[in-house]
């Protein structure tokens, strides 16, 4: 079951690693102690499945800052 769900999900959310992020943190708010979290978890793909609520962007990628010319001497 939990198949279709993630499958339909994708349809939404393109980016595997994305969408694994979305419902890990969702579900972590989400969830009550009393129930089972398959549950949650299956409620949250259900949820990004229908795409009303979603809205989630990849960050950019920033490239790290220069350390410096580095300078080789050849004897």
């Amino acid at each position: 079951m939990r198949s279709g769900l993630v499958f339909e999900a994708g349809i939404k959310v393109k980016n595997r690693f994305l969408l694994a992020s979305t419902v890990m943190r969702a579900t972590k708010k989400l969830h009550i102690a009393q129930t089972r979290t398959e549950d949650t978890v299956n409620m949250v793909f259900m949820e990004v499945a229908k795409g009303k609520q979603i809205h989630a962007e990849l960050p950019k990628i920033v490239p790290p800052p220069t350390i410096g010319t580095l300078i080789a001497y050849a004897d």
